[in-house]
Order: structure tokens, then sequence, then C-alpha cells
């Protein structure tokens, strides 16, 4: 147990002791891989560039890539140590906007400025930290919320491009390390990598590694594994904002939605250099030339003509290539596997733990918990028994109901009691409410399994984009152009399910590298600008009335019952949520696990292209970035509905009364002059509030 910390001790304790030339391969495989991956793309470059490959055009790669290479640094620590940071990219976006305010006037001032805007990336490094580590949440739920959070504070403080900041600070940064030779950015990397190599020598540098890789162990031997835990998302918020600072420097200006594309090139950039997804193994140097690669792949693009729009498809390509052979050669993951197997046999037996990963489950109570249910179904309980079964569950779902009132009580209060006596509120609520109704069933089933589903905007979107295009507005296309839609969310889901099971890819990885396919595939498609229609039949449907209502807000309680059935009432229900439970104990007891995490994952493409189908009838047409604000409300729904994100914990009643609530709050604000920007801030600390509140308190 002791093996990760005494290794990495003595790594750096006696930097010079024998080791053998294999073993020293195979520790630095992930660095030598992207030291390769770098030439053999500058190799490329050279080859098919038109004109010779000088010291400026390295230069400008270099420069290019500091952006993305400081955050994707940041992006490797936390990584290191187990875990993920999603608003990364937001924090970017939040200094590049703080810039054009504190980096003003002197050039004392100018660098107190960049000091504070620094220290306000770890401050946000320091929330994230605090929250997984104190209350022992999901890394990737919380930097989530904090992604939206972040992002709105943004577009409160800068809405748009402009400003411009101290000429001092950005001259430094622009100008020649060596005069027409190397450019200041490479000095920039140089010192975040120093910075990493301190880092790494100390003992909190020693813990990030021990926290990836045994963070049982690490904590076993006296590391205070909070303390690193919370001091490791700190330093990458610096980093973040270190990024958001250069490229202030570099464009003289701000954009609230700089960082919003690197995020999918940060996760590239980190696997690509050798980091292992799950933390224990890597560096930021390989990321650093990982980074530099990237940017090399856009360059040669452009030599080959090839469209911008196929950026984030050779990103999300690598992505998934770079996963995937980080694997190859190594036998430990099936050593892992054998083991946990073994141990979840005893289980059964011993009615012991099984430990997987550091996290224990009981297995037992999860095989008896999936045989209850069948043994429910098919003999039957009175009715005292029911609400004795339910009590637990209900006990989580009660509580959005409750607020759901609450806030249609306040609605009332601020815009008077006649607008809760008109139908057009009710309409407008429930047809909304219909939208993320159906991204909680599938969202909610991923998360049912331990999973999570980030392919959701940009497969709304192209979903949209298709119909308009498909259709031009005709009914009489819709009838062969909505199938081929729910077919194309059908193969998103097929994708993704088969990342998760066949290629034993971490859920983000598959997801996220599908979102960027889709934007890809979506530019492409559509030209960068959308065309057509949606037909009118579809928008009669959405925004037509029937005794007062919608069309779509009359199929609301039908497809609740239709969700109810699907979730509570069929085999397949029944296996979610085993596997949500335990998947090896649902395989032990004759679960199919693969097949069902595929078709939870094609229920959720099918969903979200309904959602696509459905928007576009809604606004008579569709655009770009359509699907970007139901991310963090299909995952809120499910969570403020009472499911744990860990998965094996929730009901379906639970997600429509989050739906309901989180749609009634959105409402409220609507009609009042509260930004658009403040519905991310109050969706993050509902997400937050909820997942803290609900969290399972033994894990």
């Amino acid at each position: 147990m002791n093996n990760a910390i005494a290794s990495h001790e003595s790594e750096i304790a006696r930097p010079g002791a024998h080791v053998g030339f294999g073993a020293r391969i195979d520790h630095h495989r992930g660095l030598i891989i992207a030291i390769g991956a770098l030439a053999a793309m500058m190799i490329a470059w050279v080859a098919l560039s038109a004109t010779p490959v000088g010291l400026y055009d390295i230069g400008s790669v270099i420069s290019s890539s500091t952006t993305l290479a400081l955050a994707a640094v940041g992006q490797t620590i936390v990584v290191l140590s187990g875990g993920f940071d999603l608003s990364a990219s937001a924090v970017v976006s939040l200094a590049n906007v703080l810039a054009v305010r504190f980096v003003q006037g002197t050039p004392l001032e100018q660098w107190a400025g960049v000091a504070l805007i620094l220290a306000i990336g770890g401050g946000i490094g320091l929330v994230n930290g605090a929250l997984i580590a104190w209350f022992r949440l999901q890394s990737i739920v919380v930097t989530l919320a904090t992604m939206f959070m972040v992002q709105g504070m943004t577009l409160l403080i800068q809405n748009k491009p402009g400003g411009s900041m101290g000429d001092q600070f950005a001259g430094a940064l622009t100008a020649d390390l060596i005069p027409d030779k190397l450019p200041m950015s490479a000095g920039v990397l140089i010192a975040a990598l120093a910075v990493w190599a301190f880092l790494r020598r100390t003992r909190l540098g020693v813990g990030i590694y021990a926290l990836g890789s045994e963070p049982d162990s690490a904590y076993a031997n006296g590391l205070p594994v909070t303390r690193y835990r919370i001091a490791t998302y700190a330093i990458a918020g610096m980093f973040y904002a270190a990024a958001g600072l250069y490229v202030s420097a570099q464009t003289g200006s701000a954009d609230p939605l700089v960082g919003r594309p690197l995020l999918l090139s940060m996760f590239t950039a980190v696997v690509l250099g050798g980091t292992r997804l799950g933390g224990g193994r890597g560096g930021c140097v390989g990321t650093v030339f990982a980074a530099m690669t990237l940017m090399i792949t856009v360059n040669i693009l452009l030599v080959l003509n090839v469209s911008a729009f196929f950026t984030t498809i050779a990103e999300a390509v690598i992505l998934i290539l770079a996963v995937l052979g980080s694997s190859i050669g190594k036998q430990s993951a099936a050593h892992e596997s054998a083991r946990y197997l073994m141990q979840c046999v005893k289980a059964l037996r011993t009615h012991s733990r099984a430990q997987d990963d550091g996290r224990a489950r009981r297995v037992d109570f999860a095989v008896a918990d999936f045989r209850a249910v069948e043994n429910t179904e098919l003999t039957g309980r009175f009715f005292a028994d029911w609400i004795e079964r339910n009590r637990e569950w209900a006990r989580y779902v009660v509580p959005a109901y409750l607020l759901f009132v609450a806030v249609i009580v306040l609605t009332g209060f601020v815009y008077g009691p006649g607008v809760l006596a008109s139908a057009n509120f009710y309409s407008s609520l429930l047809t909304l409410t219909l939208f993320l109704a159906i991204l909680g069933l599938g969202q909610g089933a991923v998360i049912l399994t331990g999973g999570l589903d980030l392919s959701m905007p940009w497969l709304i979107t192209l979903s949209g984009v298709l119909l308009t295009g498909l259709t031009h507005g005709v009914n009489v296309a819709a009838w062969w152009a909505v199938p081929v839609v729910l077919g194309a969310g059908l193969v998103v889901g097929i994708f993704n399910g088969a990342g998760v099971v066949v290629l034993g890819l971490p859920p983000i990885v598959v997801t996220l590298a599908a979102n960027g396919l889709l934007q890809g595939l979506t530019l492409i498609y559509c030209n960068g600008s959308p065309q057509g229609w949606a037909p009118s039949a579809l928008s009669a449907f959405t925004n037509g009335r029937a005794g007062g209502l919608s069309l779509a807000a009359w199929c609301v309680p039908v497809f609740l019952a239709f969700a109810l059935l699907l979730l509570h009432r069929t085999a397949f229900g029944r296996r979610v949520y085993a596997v949500g439970n335990s998947p090896v104990a649902a395989k032990l007891s004759g679960v199919r696990v693969g097949p069902t995490l595929i078709a939870v994952y094609c229920l959720s493409g099918v969903c979200s292209a309904l959602v696509g189908l459905l928007l576009a009838g809604f606004s008579s047409q569709a655009f770009l970035g359509m699907g970007d604000p139901y991310l963090l409300p299909s995952i809120a729904v499910v969570v403020v509905g009472g499911a744990l994100i860990t998965g094996g914990r929730g009901h379906y009643l639970g997600v429509f009364g989050g739906a309901l609530l989180l749609t009634a709050l959105g409402t409220l604000l609507a009609g009042t002059t509260v930004p658009p920007a403040v519905r991310d801030i109050i969706n993050g600390l509902v997400v937050l509030a909820a997942v803290i509140t609900l969290r399972d308190k033994k894990a």
C-alpha cells in the first residue's frame, strides 16, 4: 500500500539511484510519446508547407500555444491528483476580463493587478478544492457548477469583447526573449515548468502523486489529504488565471468567452502529454509539448486548406487516440479487474466491503437490493410495505416539490395573483418543463449508472440544425427528417456507450470528445450558419394552443407516465439501478452490464435529439450554441431531484420535480431585470447546494 508514496519519494530524494533501463523508459513513456508526436508533426509541417519553416514560424507556434499550455499545466496538476476541473475555461475567461480592469496605470499598479488576478484564480480553485475535499464530492460536478457560476460572473463584468490593458505588461509578454529568435512566450513556459519542477520536489508534489495513485494509502501514511487536495486546485486556478492574463497581453483586449473553446483542447493536451486519467502518473513537461503539437496540427490543417471547422474534430480524435494509446502495454488494469472481481466474490460470501480504487460499496446490499426489486415485481407487497420501501427515496423527492410551490407563491407575490390565474403562464411553464424533463430522463439514466453525458449541448444543436436544414419548413419533409434526427441521436448514444463499455474510456472523456466531434460536424454541415426553418407543424406543437395550453404542455403528464414506467416498472430500469449500485455485483446477479450501459447512453442521445427538435420548433429555427444553456440544467434537475451523483439512487419523480423547480425559477427571473448571466450563477448554486445536502454521507 505504501509503494506509490515510497517510490516517488525515493525517486525525488535519490535521482541518481540505479533504476533499470526498461523501468526508466516505462516511467517516462508518456513524455517520450509527447516528444515523438511533436517531432512527427513538425516533420509533417515542414514537408507540407509551401514556404520554408523558420525560427519565426516556430516562435509563432510557441506564442499561440502558450495560453493552452498554461491552462493545461493547471489541468495536469488536478488530473495527477485524481480529479477533473471543468471550471478551467471559465477561469481563463474571467482573468481575461479582469485584466482590462485591473492591469492599468503605472507599471507597479499593473503588476499589482496581475498579482490580484492570479490570487482570484487561486481563490476559485481554493473553493473548488474545499468543496471536493471537505464534503467528499465528485470533482466533475463541483467544477461544472463553478464553471457556470464563474462564466456568469464574467458576463456580468463584461458581456461583449472590448477594453484595453496597460502597455507595459502587454509589451513585456509580447516582446522577444532573444531578439528575432525566441519570443517571450518561451520564457513564460520555461517559468511555468520551473514552478512545476520545484513543486514536484516538495512534499505537496509527492502528495499530489500519492492522491492520484492511492488516496487511502496516502491518508494512512499521514499525509494531510484534505489540505493537499485544496492546495492542488488552488495552484491549478492560478495557472488558469495566468493563461487568461497571457491572452489579454496577446490581444490587448478582453473577450468573456475566450476560454470556452479551450476545455476540449486542455484535456487533449493533458492526455497526449502522457498524464494518466485517474492520476498518479505523468507530468507537465509532456503537457507543454502536447499543446505545441495541437497547435502545429492546426497549422497543418491550414496548410492543407482544410476548414477550421475540422479543428474540434481533430482534437476529439486525438483525445480518444491518446487515451487509448496510454493504456497500451499496461497490464495493471487487467490485474486490478481480476483483483476487484475476487474481492467481490469474497464479499458475497463474507458480507465484507469490496474496494474499488479507494471507494467501498456494500456488494451484498446491491445484490440484495436488485433481487428485492425483482421479488417485488413478482410477488407484490401490501400498501404499508410499499410506504416502508419507498420512504427513503420519497425523503429526497419531496423537497424539490416543496421548493417548486414556494417559487410559484413567490411568483404570484412578485407579479401579482393574476399571473397565476393565466393559462399562458402554465402553458409556458409546462412546455419549458417538458424540455428539461426529457433531458432529465436521459441524463438521469446515465447518472444512475454512475456516468455523465457532456455531449448533450452540441447534440441538441446538431439536431435542430439538421431538422431545419433538411426540411426548410416543409411539413411533409418532417415525416422522414424527424426519424433521421432521432437516429443521429441514437448513433451518438452508441458511440458514447461503446467508448465507455468496449474501449473502457471514462465517460467524461468519451462524451467530451463526442461533444467536440458534434460541434465540428454541425459547423461543417451548415458551413457556420444554420439554414432553413422548422416545420410549421412542429412549431404548432410547441407554441399552438388547445384548451388554453400548448400541445407540448398537454404531453407532459404522458411523458411523465412513460418515464416512470421505463425506469421503475421495466427490466431495463431495474438493470440501470443494479449497475449504478455495483457493476460487479450486478454482473454476478446475471445483469448484462455492457448492453445496459450502451442502452443508457442511447436513451440519453435520443432524448437530446428530441429536445433539439422541440427547441427548433419552439424558436421556429435553429442557431449555433442553442444547446449550451441546457448542460448544467440537465444535471441540476437530476441532482435537485434527489439522485446520488455517483449512481444507484434516485427516482424520476424527483427529476420531474427538479425540472418543475428550475423552470419555475427561470420563469420568475425572466420577468425581472436580473441579467441572464445571473441564471447560470443561480443554477450553479442550486446544484452545489443540492449535491452537498443530498450527498451520501456514508461515502
